[in-house]
């Protein structure tokens, strides 16, 4: 993404992942890993696109929710591999950008590639 005098610009949109009503943590986090593990080994230029995940799990309801940021362009991507795995998300905002510096520890972790 590049700013109107054509230089680099880091914008980020929002991914919330939902569990299954009820589903427990741990159940969830291994949905999860195995969503991602299959992103790295099949799609890997994609999984590159994901900078950051959030540290922690929050509550929506009955479902816990994961954050995660990416860039806008595999977005698409992301939610057709959601809905193949059966993995629910909230509409994904491709107009509500965030900096990379809005992604700082404590509350995310930023994905090695």
């Amino acid at each position: 993404m590049t700013d109107t005098f054509g230089e680099f610009v880091d914008g980020y949109c929002c991914l919330t992942v939902f569990s299954r009503n009820n589903e427990s943590r741990e159940a969830f986090n291994k949905r999860l890993i195995d969503f991602w593990t299959f992103m790295l080994r099949n799609r890997e230029s994609d999984y590159e696109r994901v900078y950051a995940e959030a540290t922690a799990f929050k509550p929506h309801g009955e479902r816990l929710g994961r954050e995660y940021l990416l860039e806008v362009e595999v977005a698409d991507v992301l939610e057709a591999e959601l809905k193949s795995a059966k993995l629910d998300h909230a509409p994904i905002d491709r107009d509500d950008l965030f900096s990379k510096y809005e992604a700082s520890p404590p509350d995310w972790f930023q994905l090695e590639h």
